[in-house]
């Protein structure tokens, strides 16, 4: 059986002179090149590595400056991307042939080293160049975790240029252990997510998503007046736009992510829950296909986050959270008269709409752990000043406790 492995990134900028810098940028261009050339190739022939590698091997050495173990990731890059294609026409999409723009070179152990000193060698169109990377001054620097901790294993790691700087983003894996903690006896977070408020934990933090949807509107608009000249530089603009909008986005569901993951720790869950994705669009009829995309995105980065801090990261039924009440259960579409309020109509309970969610979604994790013959869920739902369980009801923090929370905000701008 094939090993399974944990995978994380840990991105740090390069300091290059002037000649790496020519010499780094000529080999992303002849990357890209081979990347196409490829492509081209085996776009309507085939998709796996080999095959692909037979077929433009010898293609992308004659016609670029790559050397052998690059013109070789530059075929397996390419049968990924293919494969994504493929699998997005198997859904019924109309997938266009891979265009290789980005300004990226992949490596790998073969093309670079990794040097105790923190330095890299990698290799180019021409000589290999070394260059420092640029770490934090702060020792407790996320990428040290990786770079000092020897159980983590380099792997394929990326090249980019952004904004006129060179970044590194640095593979590692591990293998993957089976000694993860049972979740019986701990303590959940559950999170909403929306439109208005892109994510609410059960412990009343808002993480409001206002900001990127006026973002995304400013970028919008700016590629509407672009799109209108319809010049060749007009398109290399709205290329550049789109790279920047992409980063913006990624850059604020990180931190939002962040945000979460910071969240549990604070209130000690080992669990965080969200809704089921597949189901979300009934529960949030305004969201579109951005909204959505930006929800799966957002698990995505919260799993990555919070499995490197011991903490489980779950799906539960989405059915009804917005309608439940969170304090007796009562449900009804009644109980929520406006899109950000929630009344219960049986026991008069008020709050937020989208708290009330976050805490029915929290409680459907507990109440599943507690169906479950292998009791996989947790124990307690995690509030702002205390815990809630379905048959011992709520539990306020001790009196420091509840002093070292009061403060909390409830909004982020």
């Amino acid at each position: 059986m094939a090993e399974d492995f944990d995978h994380r990134t840990a991105i740090t900028r390069l300091e290059v002179t002037e000649d790496d810098r020519q010499l780094l940028e000529e080999t992303i261009d002849h990357w890209r090149q081979g990347c196409q050339i490829a492509t081209n190739l085996a776009w309507d022939s085939c998709e796996d590595k080999r095959a692909i590698q037979s077929l433009a091997y010898d293609d992308i050495r004659a016609k670029t400056n790559l050397g052998s173990q690059h013109a070789i990731l530059a075929t397996h890059q390419v049968s990924e991307a293919i494969s994504t294609c493929l699998e997005q026409r198997e859904k019924g999409t109309r997938p266009s042939k891979p265009q290789f723009t980005a300004p990226t070179v992949r490596y790998d152990s073969r093309t670079m080293t990794l040097f105790d000193d923190y330095s890299v060698s990698l290799t180019t169109v021409e000589s290999r160049v070394r260059c420092d990377l640029a770490l934090p001054a702060d020792p407790d620097g996320y990428q040290f975790n990786y770079l000092e901790d020897s159980s983590w294993e380099l792997t394929e790691s990326t090249l980019t240029v952004r904004d006129g700087e060179f970044f590194l983003h640095l593979g590692f894996r591990r293998p993957t252990t089976n000694d993860q903690k049972t979740a019986e006896n701990g303590t959940v977070l559950g999170v909403d997510l929306g439109v208005e408020n892109l994510a609410v934990t059960s412990t009343a933090k808002f993480l409001s998503g206002r900001k990127l949807d006026h973002e995304r509107r400013q970028f919008e608009k700016r590629r509407g007046r672009i799109q209108q000249k319809g010049t060749r530089s007009a398109r290399r603009t709205l290329k550049q736009v789109g790279e920047r909008e992409e980063r913006y986005v990624r850059d604020y569901l990180h931190r939002v992510a962040k945000n979460l993951v910071t969240e549990a720790r604070r209130y000690d869950c080992t669990i965080i829950a969200f809704e089921d994705l597949t189901d979300i669009r009934e529960n949030v009829p305004k969201a579109n296909w951005f909204h959505l995309w930006a929800f799966r995105r957002l698990y995505e980065y919260v799993a990555y986050k919070a499995k490197d801090r011991d903490i489980e990261t779950v799906q539960v039924r989405s059915e009804y959270t917005s309608q439940r009440c969170s304090k007796c259960s009562h449900t009804s579409r009644r109980n929520r008269p406006r899109r950000d309020h929630f009344q219960c109509e049986k026991c008069g309970n008020e709050a937020n709409a989208d708290y009330n969610a976050a805490k029915n979604v929290g409680l459907r994790c507990v109440r599943r752990g507690q169906q479950s013959s292998l009791r996989t869920g947790a124990s307690q739902c995690a509030l702002k000043s205390g815990t809630l369980t379905p048959n011992e009801g709520f539990v306020s923090y001790p009196d420091e406790r509840g002093a070292e929370f009061a403060d909390k905000s409830l909004v982020d701008s």
